[in-house]
């Protein structure tokens, strides 16, 4: 699974931790930066990472902000994304399960590097249930 991850400098750390903690399984990230803690702009790495999502580079997303709300709202704007900022396990399983969201977004400064990785792992982890979800996600991305 080719996973597109990106961040600001706020999650840069997180990011960082992710790639690490997955590392050597079956997930490939490809990093749409930042590339440091220095000051940046989160909408780029949304943007960007959305737009890799949506062309098909690669199958799903992770995005990391301070809050996540930043780096998710911007990368809603992509049209064919649907981005859940998740903080919490339940969150993760129903982003998935019932809005077969495409991008998950997490708050770096709102949880620890544990629960994150316990996230993203549901998150890569977890299928869409379809049947009566799909008429619902269908009309979120005729929005």
């Amino acid at each position: 699974m080719k996973i597109g991850i990106g961040s600001d400098h706020g999650g840069f750390e997180l990011k960082e931790f992710i790639k690490k903690e997955f590392e050597g399984e079956t997930v490939e990230f490809v990093d749409y930066g930042t590339k440091s803690t220095d000051s940046v702009d989160y909408p780029d790495f949304g943007k960007a990472v959305g737009q890799a999502v949506v062309a098909g580079e690669v199958d799903k997303g992770i995005v990391i902000c301070g809050t996540g709300i930043g780096i998710s709202i911007a990368t809603n704007k992509v049209k064919g994304t649907r981005c859940a900022l998740c903080n919490d396990l339940y969150s993760a399983k129903m982003s998935r399960e019932h809005n077969d969201a495409n991008v998950l977004a997490m708050g770096a400064r709102v949880i620890g590097s544990g629960v994150a990785s316990e996230i993203v792992k549901i998150f890569l982890e977890e299928e869409f249930a379809g049947g009566r979800h799909s008429k619902r996600v269908q009309k979120i991305n005729e929005i």
